[in-house]
């Protein structure tokens, strides 16, 4: 019961600090600055067999807050969630090591190398060679940190839940600020495509995607961290509310990537279960899908059924459009024909952009990291690619008792598809599914021999 009551507070009090995040801007950038330092704080005063778990939960918030302090600009410069991250599992590699099994991921890290090489002599000079390399390259970087600092790591799974809820609050907040923002729908719509004006002003698919962790995450808590009624009616509240506030984003891939992920660890749930406690998942399972068909109907109409419009693939008039993409397939398109051009070292980090720029004379940055590896990487993008699928699938033979691990892979391939890695998020889960999840020690009361 104590767990319970904190874990309402916890969420209440994430609501409240959204809530300051809309009404108080200076309170942005202190309230960061503040984060930052209570996690590194909660690292180093951490007693040694804690040290992983504390590092995993700093992780964990910085990923679901990264979209919420971008649109906010409460973080320091765009691309610090990612950079925070790879701070925080050096901090655990110091304290904990890392896996000698996890090689793999060293190779993984040196074949980015080259792309940065031939990016140096391809760049063009009104390109900002720092800023360019780092967009594309941090990604990646901190996929590669992450992976060798959790491979073969042991948390408990009651750790793991921890981690998915510490990943899970700053999106609370966020969908709270994204509720103040945008009180209202009918004067900002205007068509089919991706909302600005309801995803706080700032990018549809980036909001989208952390909303669509957001809808895992409370999905978990529904079904494995709902024992009680009043449990089961607040977490199917945040996660119904968390879902519209994704569905009327217009971004239509985050909540794909939730539904793929939500699939995958359900699948496993159920499997796993005995016999009593899979009747416990059917019931949920059909409050689950009344709470979606409901979820849907309220995004529908308080969209005048643009959002119907929107997952057919068609415009405000109901006219199919072309391309279900919205431009993606011509860009992964593009980025084959380069690597077919350049196959050996590719054209080199950024180059792609380099190329738009250069033919078409704009920006246009990938949207895909699976083609932007390789036409940047050539053949290394291959052998990078064969790394990030291959070496999770072989752990997995071995250490079975991970209840997320697909859902964590889909959330990497599927968001990487279509966000390649504008955040951290995508390489940081990608790497919680090498985590080695172990049974909490049951504690056994023993009678002394003296009472016997």
């Amino acid at each position: 019961m104590d767990k319970d009551i904190k874990y309402i507070g916890l969420v209440g009090f994430h609501i409240l600090i959204g809530i300051l995040l809309y009404a108080i801007p200076p309170f942005r950038s202190p309230f960061y600055l503040a984060i930052i330092s209570y996690f590194i704080f909660r690292i180093i005063t951490a007693p040694n067999h804690k040290k992983t778990f504390e590092v995993l939960l700093a992780c964990s918030y910085i990923i679901g807050g990264e979209a919420m302090f971008r649109m906010t600009s409460g973080g320091l410069f765009y691309e610090i969630s990612k950079y925070l991250v790879v701070l925080f599992v050096l901090f655990g590699m110091f304290y904990k090591g890392i896996s000698g099994k996890g090689y793999p991921y060293f190779f993984y890290l040196i074949a980015l190398v080259p792309a940065v090489v031939v990016a140096s002599v391809n760049l063009r000079y009104d390109l900002n060679f720092r800023t360019s390399i780092a967009f594309v390259l941090s990604g990646p970087v901190c996929l590669g940190a992450s992976a060798l600092f959790c491979y073969d790591k042991k948390i408990s799974q009651q750790q793991i839940l921890d981690v998915i809820l510490y990943m899970s609050l700053p999106i609370v907040s966020m969908v709270t600020y994204l509720y103040f923002y945008t009180p209202s729908l009918k004067s900002i719509l205007r068509g089919t495509d991706s909302n600005f004006a309801t995803s706080g002003g700032f990018g549809p698919n980036q909001v989208a995607t952390l909303l669509g962790l957001g809808m895992f995450a409370f999905t978990v808590r529904l079904f494995i961290k709902s024992p009680s009624l009043i449990l089961k009616f607040i977490n199917g509240f945040i996660l119904a509310f968390i879902s519209y506030r994704g569905i009327i984003t217009f971004s239509r891939g985050g909540v794909f990537a939730a539904i793929i992920m939500i699939g995958a660890f359900l699948f496993l749930l159920y499997t796993k279960s005995a016999y009593q406690r899979k009747q416990q998942i059917i019931f949920t399972f059909i409050m689950f899908c009344m709470l979606g068909a409901a979820t849907w109907i309220v995004s529908s109409t308080r969209t005048s059924g643009l959002i119907d419009k929107r997952y057919a693939n068609q415009d405000e008039l109901g006219r199919d459009k072309n391309d279900i993409s919205t431009g993606r397939g011509e860009l992964f398109l593009e980025e084959l024909e380069g690597f077919l051009d350049n196959p050996f070292l590719g054209v080199g980090a950024s180059g792609m952009k380099n190329l738009r720029l250069e033919t078409e004379g704009v920006i246009i940055t990938s949207h895909n990291e699976v083609s932007r590896l390789l036409s940047e990487h050539g053949m290394l993008g291959i052998f990078i690619l064969s790394i990030l699928i291959f070496k999770p699938l072989a752990y997995r033979t071995q250490h079975k008792k991970n209840l997320f691990f697909y859902a964590f892979l889909v959330f990497w391939f599927a968001t990487i598809n279509h966000s390649a890695m504008r955040l951290a998020a995508p390489g940081f889960v990608y790497a919680l599914s090498l985590l080695n999840i172990t049974n909490e020690k049951r504690v056994i009361h023993r009678k002394s021999i003296a009472k016997l």
